[in-house]
Order: C-alpha cells, then sequence, then structure tokens
C-alpha cells in the first residue's frame, strides 16, 4: 500500500478509540469493526510506525512512552481537522462573550498585552476577565476557558499547552541593602522569604547544590494569596520572592527586582494550560477562536 492511500486520520480515530475505551473489543463496538479487525489496525499502525505503542495483555492494555506520544499528538491532530472541517462547512463567525478566568500575574503580563491584537481579529467578541490563583470550577464560575499552571487533574476537562516558563528568585535593591544578597541555600534562613498562603503542587523552593537539585523547605515570614500580590510585595523590599519569569521581567530589566542565587536556579519549568470543559458537543467558535489565538501567539 503506498502513502498516498493510507487513511491516516481513521487510523487515529480507530486507536485513539482503543485508548479511551481500554481495549481493542470496546473500541470496536464503538466504531461498528471487529475486534479482529481493530487489532490487525493498530499492528498494521506499529509496523508502519517501527514502533509498540501498546502492551497487549489479557486484563489491560497499556501505552508504551512511544503510544502516550502518538495518542497525544493524535488528539491534537484530530481536533484541528474537525476544526478546519467545522470553519470550511459552516463558516462561522466567532461572537459573543468569552469569560475567562486567569491568574492575576498571566493575565497582567502575559494576557492583557494580547488583548488588542485578539479583538482586532474578532471584533464581535467580548471579553469578560477574572483574576484569581485560586482553582475555581468552570461550571460554578460560568467560565469558558480558564488558564492555568501544572498538570490537568480533572478528567472531565481537556487542556491546551500555551508554554512554559522558568522560576526566579528575587529581591529589590533595597532588601538587598538592609540584609545582604544570599549566595547559598543555607543563607535563605536569614531572609526573610514571601510564600503563598494555599496549598502548592510543590512547597519549598528547589535549588541545585552540590550537582544535585533539592527541596528547600519555606517558611514564609509573610504570605499572599496570589502572584501580583507577591510581586508588589517583593518591589516594596518585603523580602525575597521566587515567581514565574515573565512576571518579573520588566522589573528585573528596570533594575526594580534583583535576581538573586541564579547559580543555584536548577532551571525548572512551570508549564501553563486553557483549559475548557469538553462536553456537549462542538466547542462555540468564539471559545475555539481565543483557544487557536492563545496557542499559537502566548509566549514566554
Amino acid at each position: 500500500m503506498s502513502r498516498q492511500d493510507i487513511n491516516r486520520s481513521g487510523e487515529m480515530e480507530v486507536f485513539v478509540s482503543v485508548v479511551e475505551r481500554g481495549g481493542f473489543s470496546a473500541a470496536a463496538m464503538a466504531r461498528r469493526m471487529t475486534p479482529s479487525a481493530v487489532s490487525k489496525l493498530v499492528a498494521r499502525l506499529e509496523t508502519r510506525l517501527g514502533a509498540r505503542l501498546v502492551n497487549r495483555s489479557t486484563r489491560r492494555l497499556q501505552l508504551t512512552p512511544e503510544g502516550c506520544a502518538f495518542y497525544e499528538r493524535s488528539i491534537a491532530i484530530l481536533a484541528d481537522i474537525a476544526e478546519a472541517e467545522r470553519q470550511a462547512s459552516t463558516g462561522e463567525q466567532a461572537s459573543g462573550r468569552i469569560r475567562i478566568n486567569t491568574s492575576g500575574s498571566f493575565g497582567n503580563h502575559v494576557l492583557a498585552p494580547l488583548v488588542p491584537a485578539f479583538m482586532a481579529l474578532h471584533p464581535a467578541v467580548t471579553l469578560d476577565i477574572s483574576h484569581t490563583d485560586r482553582i475555581v470550577d468552570l461550571m460554578e464560575e460560568r467560565a469558558d476557558v480558564a488558564i492555568r499552571a501544572g498538570p490537568l487533574k480533572n478528567s472531565s476537562l481537556i487542556a491546551r499547552k500555551l508554554g512554559a516558563t522558568g522560576k526566579i528568585i528575587v529581591a529589590s535593591p533595597d532588601y538587598l541593602s538592609g540584609h545582604g544578597k544570599p549566595h547559598t541555600a543555607a543563607d535563605l534562613r536569614r531572609h526573610c522569604r514571601i510564600g503563598f498562603s494555599y496549598t502548592r503542587a510543590t512547597e519549598g523552593w528547589p535549588l541545585r547544590e552540590d550537582g544535585e537539585t533539592v527541596m528547600i523547605p519555606i517558611t514564609p515570614g509573610v504570605q499572599v494569596g496570589d502572584g501580583e500580590a507577591m510581586r508588589h510585595l517583593a518591589l516594596s523590599g518585603a523580602g525575597l520572592a521566587r515567581l514565574a519569569a515573565f512576571t518579573v521581567r520588566a522589573d528585573i530589566d528596570a533594575g526594580r527586582l534583583v535576581p538573586v542565587l541564579e547559580e543555584a536556579n536548577p532551571g525548572d519549568l512551570e508549564e501553563f494550560y486553557a483549559v475548557y470543559m469538553g462536553q456537549g458537543g462542538p466547542l462555540p467558535a468564539r471559545v475555539r477562536a481565543l483557544l487557536d489565538f492563545l496557542v499559537s501567539h502566548v509566549r514566554f
């Protein structure tokens, strides 16, 4: 069979069904195929790709690392195909209100500068933006899209990755002139550290020591509920803060904040996602337009 004769999107659809339904028989029922036909299709796909995608057993099906990567890319490609078909068939225009929930830091430093360009492209759309670092229930808050850092936990939601940013420990020049500049992780004990008042996935600051990354527990002298409040406290000289690079880049360039312990920075990245409900049929054109715009334009 020539490459032109291969129905790649059809293969992807079947493979995605196998993964999401947990096996060949369930996927076959959903696709109106026989289990043997589904099994043979996946086997042909693996042979063509030169990689095993699933490990089969009598009880369950487990994806290989290659299978996980192929599944994620298949989801994205099939979504793009569906979007292209919707736009071509309906010519639907994006219009109406989009409710966006995001952190103050992302909203002020990343989203706000992009709003004029988005509104110029979609003049029939209105934006309703609310800022909070608290994880919200999209249905309860009536939000169309939430922009959040970290991995997706709720399986009823769908996430599109926007990018990743580094983290930087910073302090104001006034604070450093009065308290000195820390040079080692041990030095942090004598400094005021500004922390978050809510539970985070990682409690502490990762730093490099003797070639290894160690987590330094942080007992903050001041706690706040959002990144923008933390930034302003650092600017006022209240202490050290560890923040996303995009939050403090302009302050560092202007000399309002100074990076510290950069030689011990492990280079860890914080990923950001646009999260939306995946139930209830096709997305409204206004939401699809926003998601596509963010994926294309957000830069850290």
